[in-house]
């Protein structure tokens, strides 16, 4: 199955409010907008189980001068193995304009045994734009190993790279290393570039806040489940300085250690 789904959003100056211009599913990748508020909000559904091996999805999003988006999901990714070990794939295009701003917010995805997918995000950010995108993987089901996942995610703003950085999961040696993800069931991250960073790389229980060479900053948070995960990057985005908590953010129940510059994990 391939399928490209599109989503533009524009502000509309008379109103101050942000409309979507292109609104564009293909099956299974479905577009669900929300009404009110001035930032667009639309909700991104899976109308099948997907990817399967040899799905070919993408997603592109467009915010332009100004206008302010929130693209999330709605339930997990499941990514499954194909009938004949055909390998599967996912690529995310965000292009966001001057002052603009966009939060993609996808669910967790869960890579299920002998799957084998690979992942990419690529944002393209103008002067003045603010982005938060986040990235939960969840390694198997309940008692399951994960198959094969490659993802990649390349922030830009300008011709500045910000972020170039590629994981590679399914390894059992390098899965359970200290050095990498320690036999923990879940990795979280996130990329805020989002008004000031901070100055200097700090750390908790299983979560840490790096800021960029080039600007923005990479949150990352290992846990044994999804909702701990969650927790833990709410408790990193505490420490971003330029972040302004809102509503959609999750309350975290995990105790906030102590926290010290490049202390803890990972």
């Amino acid at each position: 199955m391939k399928a490209h789904a599109r989503l533009t959003a524009e502000l509309d100056p008379a109103s101050g409010r942000t409309r979507l211009r292109e609104l564009r599913s293909m099956a299974p990748l479905t577009l669900f907008p929300k009404r009110g508020g001035g930032t667009a909000q639309v909700h991104l559904v899976s109308s099948a189980t997907t990817p399967l091996g040899g799905d070919e999805l993408t997603l592109t999003v467009r915010v332009g001068p100004g206008a302010s988006l929130r693209l999330s999901g709605v339930a997990a990714t499941l990514a499954l193995p194909g009938s004949h070990g055909e390998p599967s794939s996912a690529a995310v295009h965000l292009e966001v304009a001057e002052d603009a701003t966009l939060e993609y917010l996808p669910e967790p995805t869960v890579v299920t045994a002998r799957a084998r997918h690979t992942a990419t995000l690529t944002a393209s950010l103008a002067d003045g734009a603010r982005l938060r995108t986040s990235e939960v993987l969840v390694l198997g089901r309940d008692s399951e190993r994960p198959g094969g996942l490659v993802t990649t995610t390349n922030v830009t703003r300008g011709a500045v790279p910000l972020l170039r950085q590629r994981l590679m999961i399914g390894d059992p040696l390098l899965d359970a290393s200290a050095a990498y993800l320690a036999g923990r069931k879940v990795l979280a991250s996130e990329v805020l570039v989002w008004g000031a960073d901070p100055a200097e790389a700090v750390g908790g229980d299983w979560w840490s806040v790096t800021p960029l060479a080039a600007g923005g900053t990479l949150l990352t948070a290992l846990a044994p489940d999804a909702v701990e995960a969650g927790a833990r990057l709410a408790v990193a985005r505490r420490h971003h300085p330029g972040w302004t908590p809102g509503c959609h953010d999750p309350v975290a129940p995990v105790t906030d250690q102590t926290v010290s510059p490049r202390s803890g994990n990972p």
